[in-house]
C-alpha cells in the first residue's frame, strides 16, 4: 500500500533520565510494529514484551503506532534502535538515542592561604564524567579571565571525558579577598552551571599615607598628623619620627595611635616627619615635610593717613547768590589690618597717597577762588546815582547818564 512505513525521530536524554521512543504508520493493513534495541534484541512486537528489563515499558500499541520508554537510561543505552514494519518485505526506520554525560561538581586544586604578594598562583578546576566533553570558564569577582589552560581526557571505557583548566597569575594585594570561580557548562545541565569558588587570601606589607588637618600651618596653630596605613596582616602601631629621630617636644607633640599632634606651632618644628608600619611582611614608610609660615605673612598691612581738614569757599554773586564748595578728606585706614603691624614699606605707600590727595585738594580750592572772581560782579550805589537824588526823576536820568562810567565803577566782593 503507498504510504504504508514506519516513521520515528533520534531521541537525545540525560544519563539516569527517561527515553520515549516512538513508531509510526499513517496507512496500516493491520501489519504488526516491532521495537529492537542496538544490538537487534526485539524489545517489543505490537503490545507484546519481548525482553526482561524492567526498566522497558510499553506506553501506546495499535495500527498506526507502537511507542515505548526506556527509564534510568545509561550510557550504555546509546546506539541505534529500529522500528520493522511486518510487510512483504519488512520495512524499517532507525532512531538514534544520544545520552549526555552529566559532569560531575568541579573541585578547585592547587590553592594555599595565605599566599604572599608576588608570588606565583596555579589553580586547577577538574571535573569528570561529561559526555560530551564539558566546557571550563575561569572569573574572578564576576569578571572572566580568558588567558586559561585547557585540557580534556577521554575515558574510553564510559565514553566519557575528564576535563580540567588551570589558571596561573601573580599574586597581588588587589587580588586579597577576591571571589575566583570555576564554572562548568553543558548541555545536560539545562542552562544552568555547576560552580566551583575559592576566596583569595593574599598578604602584603603595608601601605603608608599621611594627611595633614592643615594646607598652611602658622606660627601659634595647631596640626593634627594621621598616618593611614593598610596592609595584611593588619600593621601594628606606627611609629612617629622627626628628621630621622625621636619627635624632639614630647609634651607639644603628642603621640595617639596613629595620629600625631602637634600644638602652638613655631619655626623649630620644620622638618620632616616620618611616619612607619610594619607587620610580619615587612615595613613600610612615608613622609611628610613641615613648613610653619611666618603669621605677619598673612596679615593684610594698617595704612594711616591723617586727616585732612576740611576746606569751604563761599563766594557771593550779584547781591543775593552765593556758592559754596566743599571738599573733605578723611582718614584711610584698612579694616581688617591689625594696630601696631605697619612695615616700612605700607607706611612709605601711605604717606604717598596723603600727598596725592592733599595736592588734589588745594588745586580744587585755587581753582574755585579764581573762577569766584571773574564771576561774582554788581554795580554799586554810587554808580547808580540813586542815593543822592531828591526825587525820582533826578535819579532816573543820574542812572541814565551813570551808565558811561559804569565800567570804571565795578568792586569786587570776596
Amino acid at each position: 500500500i503507498q504510504g504504508q512505513f514506519p516513521l520515528t525521530q533520534n531521541v537525545t536524554v540525560v544519563e539516569g533520565g527517561t527515553a520515549n521512543l516512538t513508531c509510526r504508520v499513517d496507512q496500516n493493513d493491520n501489519t504488526s510494529l516491532q521495537w529492537s534495541n542496538p544490538a537487534q534484541q526485539t524489545l517489543y512486537f505490537d503490545d507484546k514484551k519481548a525482553l526482561r528489563d524492567n526498566r522497558i515499558e510499553l506506553v501506546r500499541a495499535s495500527w498506526h503506532e507502537l511507542s515505548i520508554s526506556v527509564s534510568d537510561v545509561s550510557l550504555s543505552d546509546e546506539g541505534q534502535y529500529t522500528c520493522s514494519l511486518f510487510t512483504m518485505p519488512v520495512k524499517t526506520s532507525k532512531a538514534f538515542l544520544t545520552v549526555l554525560g552529566v559532569p560531575e561538581k568541579p573541585q578547585i586544586t592547587g590553592f594555599t592561604s595565605p599566599v604572599m604578594e608576588g608570588e606565583r598562583m596555579q589553580l586547577t578546576c577538574k571535573t569528570s564524567g561529561s559526555k560530551p566533553a564539558a566546557d571550563i570558564r575561569w572569573f574572578k569577582n564576576d569578571k572572566e579571565v580568558k588567558d586559561v589552560k585547557y585540557i580534556k581526557e577521554e575515558d574510553a571505557a564510559r565514553k566519557t571525558f575528564t576535563v580540567s583548566s588551570t589558571l596561573d597569575f601573580l599574586a597581588d594585594r588587589s587580588d586579597d579577598g577576591a571571589v575566583v570561580s570555576c564554572r562548568v557548562d553543558h548541555e545536560s545541565l539545562n542552562s544552568t552551571p555547576q560552580i566551583a569558588m575559592q576566596v583569595l587570601e593574599i598578604h602584603y606589607t603595608p601601605l603608608v599615607k599621611i594627611i595633614s588637618s592643615n594646607s598652611w600651618p602658622e606660627e601659634g596653630q595647631s596640626i593634627i598628623l594621621t598616618c593611614e596605613s593598610k596592609g595584611k596582616p593588619v600593621p601594628e602601631p606606627v611609629l612617629w619620627t622627626k628628621d630621622g629621630g625621636e619627635l624632639p617636644d614630647p609634651e607639644r607633640m603628642v603621640v595617639n595611635g596613629r595620629v600625631l599632634s602637634i600644638s602652638f606651632l613655631n619655626k623649630t618644628d620644620n622638618g620632616t616627619y616620618r611616619c612607619e608600619a610594619k607587620n610580619p611582611i615587612g615595613r613600610n614608610s612615608t613622609e611628610y615635610v613641615l613648613i610653619v609660615h611666618d603669621v605677619f605673612n598673612t596679615l593684610l598691612p594698617t595704612t594711616v593717613i591723617p586727616s585732612l581738614t576740611t576746606a569751604t569757599v563761599t563766594t557771593n554773586v550779584a547781591l543775593t547768590a552765593s556758592t559754596t564748595t566743599s571738599a573733605t578728606a578723611t582718614s584711610i585706614r584698612d579694616p581688617n589690618a591689625l594696630a601696631g603691624q605697619t612695615g616700612p614699606d605700607h607706611a612709605l605707600i601711605g604717606g604717598i597717597v596723603a600727598v596725592v590727595v592733599f595736592v588734589t585738594l588745594c588745586s580744587i580750592i585755587l581753582l574755585g577762588r579764581y573762577l569766584a572772581r571773574h564771576k561774582g560782579t554788581y554795580l554799586t550805589n554810587e554808580a547808580k546815582g540813586a542815593e543822592d537824588a531828591p526825587d525820582a526823576d533826578t535819579a532816573i536820568i543820574n542812572a541814565e547818564g551813570s551808565q558811561v562810567n559804569a565800567e570804571e565803577k565795578k568792586e569786587y566782593f570776596i
